[in-house]
């Protein structure tokens, strides 16, 4: 259903009804200016995807034993 068939509905209604449909939507509106309408977020998903392939466990093995090769150090 589009606004346009929304619109036409709601003047076919009676002022009573007109009013009652403005006390239901209020509320909802209020609290989406209040708080803002959350707006939808570019998916994460091949943020990376740019950088290349990943490192393997073995590159990463290796260059954590690179890192911690004088550690614990005697001099300190």
């Amino acid at each position: 259903m589009s606004l346009n068939d929304v619109i036409k509905l709601a003047k076919q209604l009676s002022s009573v009804d007109k009013l009652r449909l403005i006390q239901e939507i209020t509320p909802d509106l209020e609290r989406e200016l209040m708080y803002g309408v959350p707006i939808p977020r570019k998916s994460l998903w091949g943020l990376c995807a740019d950088l290349g392939s990943a490192p393997s466990t073995e590159e990463i093995d290796e260059s954590r034993s690179e890192e911690w090769i004088n550690f614990p150090r005697e001099d300190i």
